[in-house]
């Protein structure tokens, strides 16, 4: 959590720059929000689905994806998850049969993950309770302007963490 300083002093050039009392309620609020939609997110995917969120943004990534196959690396990067991780709930989706694994015929160390028949099914079926879910928990509840707003937010904060330098040290990235 990032704390507001609450000393009665002025700070000095070498202080943080704390947060005021409104954007120390705007951050609190923005991360209660996010747990909150990420556990109701994943509940619902779990009961619906038997998978937690971070699974089904990975099925959707490959069938949005050419021939519905992506490289491991490439499914790293867009999920933001290390490499490790990924490699596990691929695992994972491979059990379930959603998922396959296929060596690169170009690169003898790389793989791609491909979505099977029956994990574009178990998408087909899930998305329409998914869907629902996101729309009862975040755009029922906004009007068209403050969604307007919303994604204008979110991608301005989006665009100012992504990494600016070749070779940063990012989880997805190792």
């Amino acid at each position: 959590m990032a704390y507001m300083n609450t000393a009665p002093i002025p700070p000095s050039a070498d202080e943080p720059r704390w947060l005021t009392a409104e954007e120390q309620r705007v951050w609190r609020s923005y991360i209660e929000a996010a747990t909150l939609l990420e556990d109701h997110l994943d509940r619902q995917l779990q009961r619906d689905a038997g998978m937690p969120h971070v699974y089904y943004g990975l099925l959707v990534k490959l069938a949005e994806s050419p021939r519905r196959r992506l490289r491991m690396t490439e499914l790293a990067r867009y999920a933001k998850i290390t490499r490790s991780r990924l490699s596990h709930a691929v695992a994972r989706l491979e059990k379930n049969g959603w998922v396959r694994r296929e060596d690169c015929p170009s690169d003898k160390r790389g793989q791609f993950a491909i979505l099977t028949y029956e994990g574009y099914e178990v998408l087909r079926r899930t998305a329409p309770g998914h869907v629902d879910a996101v729309r009862q928990a975040v755009f029922d509840r906004l009007t068209p302007e403050q969604q307007k707003s919303l994604g204008e937010i979110m991608r301005i904060v989006a665009e100012g963490l992504q990494p600016r330098e070749a070779g940063a040290d990012l989880p997805w990235l190792r």
